[in-house]
């Protein structure tokens, strides 16, 4: 599914969920299962949640400070020749990289930074900066769309934020189970368990296809109608 149908329907069903639970909404439970609805596709440097992070007006200032830094090896550096010219190709080599694979360097990138210098920010700084480099270097629906990477992801928040408010773990992991669960209606499906070859697959619906459309757009729908159900239907309209 794309990126806002797991939005919609990652977030709309857990807020219901816990609406129903009478657990307390806040804000905080508001973004981590915004958050966590997107997370599983951290992986893909096209999904919705890493292209508004590294939009591509960023990646392109990128692009022109990797040719500039070139340029100041090729001229400034002339001293060491001939590997200040080796250096400078090297550095333009990068900078002519699709866009998918700019976007994988940043991560790396931005994660090694935080790791290196943001002991301000312990230990946030830390996990943050090895999932970005670890996402950077898997392959899609890798460990992300699996039972590991959803519980490293519960327990990263349940150790993180349950002596503040134990909704925020509870609200992160549904939502990103759902992630996985929508995931798993497509024809390419999931393997929830690797290395084992099994696949959850329910073969619902093909992304990109009119009839998958359909399928998207009406679990959005069923979303909508549980969201109207649990949180408007008492209003005086």
């Amino acid at each position: 599914m794309m990126g806002k149908s797991h939005i919609i329907i990652s977030t709309g069903i857990t807020l219901s969920i816990l609406g129903m639970a009478d657990y307390k909404i806040t804000i905080p439970v508001i973004a981590v299962t915004t958050i966590s609805a997107l997370l599983p596709d951290i992986d893909e440097p096209n999904s919705l949640l890493v292209s508004r992070a590294i939009p591509k007006k960023f990646i392109h200032f990128f692009q022109f400070t990797l040719v500039a830094l070139a340029a100041a090896f090729c001229f400034l550096g002339q001293a060491f020749a001939p590997w200040n010219i080796l250096l400078a190709v090297l550095v333009s080599l990068v900078s002519f990289m699709p866009t998918r694979s700019l976007r994988n360097v940043i991560m790396i990138l931005i994660g090694t930074a935080l790791i290196a210098l943001g002991h301000d920010f312990i230990p946030w700084s830390f996990l943050i900066g090895c999932l970005l480099i670890v996402c950077a270097l898997l392959p899609h629906r890798g460990l992300t769309h699996t039972l590991y990477g959803l519980t490293i992801w519960i327990l990263i928040l349940y150790f993180s934020t349950n002596q503040y408010d134990s909704t925020i773990w509870i609200s992160g992991g549904l939502s990103y189970l759902l992630h996985l669960l929508a995931d798993s209606v497509t024809n390419r499906g999931i393997r929830p368990l690797p290395p084992f070859d099994w696949r959850l697959k329910l073969n619902l619906m093909s992304t990109g296809t009119w009839k998958g459309k359909i399928v998207e757009n009406g679990f959005i729908g069923l979303t909508t109608l549980l969201v109207w159900f649990v949180f408007f239907r008492d209003f005086n309209f």
